[in-house]
């Protein structure tokens, strides 16, 4: 099969559009034919070699998988040849006290399909059938693969690890990114008056076009007292952070009494410094939030077949350019999410 490789790491790393062995089913596993595939920030961290823990190379990247089944190992009986799926990007292994309670994302033998073992930048995919969940009949390939993942986190931030209750003030930082995206439009549908984050006009435009009341330019100095003024100097109940280092030291300027901060992403850095004084006497509280769980991708799934969450596809590469796609999103010159299609 035709499949893309990571084979040395870099920024850029050497990827390698080539053809490799197709994969094997091993017992309790699915072959799937890849229809489309969702570029990710964590791909660069791969191709970078930046992400903690290890992983051998060539891998093949790409975790956002959506497409179809055509192969079943031994002892599967759930599934047909020809059911549309999508992919959990988490492995886990269904059997240690964290997964027991549905808590996949907490897995104590946890993998990444496109870091641990290979994901779907390639034609075809063997992957365990847990990790399988059924398309709905309104949702396409694409649409999966923009949601499965980066929405898919944003539902875990919004709906598990933090509460959004009706009138709350939500600030989405990086509204234009794959996370940013679906928590804009998460928070709206939950009922929160939402502000959001973008560095360009377009990237503003972007985040006001998925529902955001406000946006403020991040670029500008004072874009929290920006973020102050438009909640009357109240300060907001919620921030959905997931870039990490100064951007999440200025989110606590943003944020009001009680209110919490759930982050799951460090590009900007993986360490701030707290002030801890007023994080105490304010009552505010950061929450950590990795990945997602089962629950999180059918409820985005769901929203999307039911049209209240939208897939933001920024744009859609041939699985040959996918090199291109990767200097895209390096650049930041993208709106939504990047789709690879084999």
């Amino acid at each position: 099969m035709k499949a893309v490789q990571l084979i040395s790491h870099g920024a850029p790393g050497q990827l390698q559009y080539h053809e490799v062995p197709d994969p094997v089913p091993a017992p309790g596993e699915v072959l799937v034919q890849v229809r489309a595939c969702g570029l990710n920030r964590l791909d660069l961290w791969m191709e970078e070699g930046s992400l903690p823990g290890a992983s051998s190379l060539p891998r093949i990247p790409g975790g956002e998988i959506s497409g179809e089944i055509i192969g079943l190992g031994p002892g599967v009986s759930n599934w047909r040849p020809g059911d549309r799926v999508a992919v959990q990007s988490n492995i886990f292994c269904g059997q240690c006290e964290f997964c027991a309670r549905g808590e996949e994302s907490l897995c104590l033998k946890g993998q990444l399909l496109g870091v641990q073992r290979d994901g779907g930048f390639a034609e075809k995919l063997a992957v365990p059938e847990r990790v399988l969940v059924r398309l709905p009949g309104k949702v396409d390939f694409e649409t999966s693969a923009a949601l499965t993942l980066a929405s898919s986190t944003a539902m875990h931030m919004l709906t598990h690890r933090a509460t959004v209750r009706p009138g709350d003030w939500v600030l989405v930082i990086g509204g234009a990114s794959g996370v940013g995206s679906g928590a804009i439009q998460i928070a709206k549908h939950l009922g929160a008056q939402v502000i959001s984050t973008g560095s360009s006009p377009a990237k503003r435009n972007f985040a006001t076009g998925l529902g955001a009341d406000y946006v403020v330019d991040s670029e500008s100095l004072d874009w929290p007292a920006e973020v102050r003024k438009i909640t009357g100097k109240r300060g907001v109940d919620l921030v959905v952070e997931h870039v990490g280092g100064g951007v999440l030291q200025r989110c606590f300027d943003c944020l009001a009494r009680g209110g919490t901060i759930v982050t799951c992403g460090a590009t900007a850095g993986r360490e701030v410094t707290l002030k801890l004084w007023p994080f105490f006497v304010k009552e505010q509280k950061l929450v950590g939030s990795y990945g997602r769980r089962r629950l999180d991708i059918l409820a985005a799934l769901q929203w999307a077949a039911e049209g209240q969450l939208k897939a933001a596809i920024g744009g859609i590469f041939p699985l040959a350019k996918t090199r291109d796609a990767y200097d895209a999103l390096r650049r930041r010159q993208v709106l939504g999410k990047l789709i690879i299609k084999p």
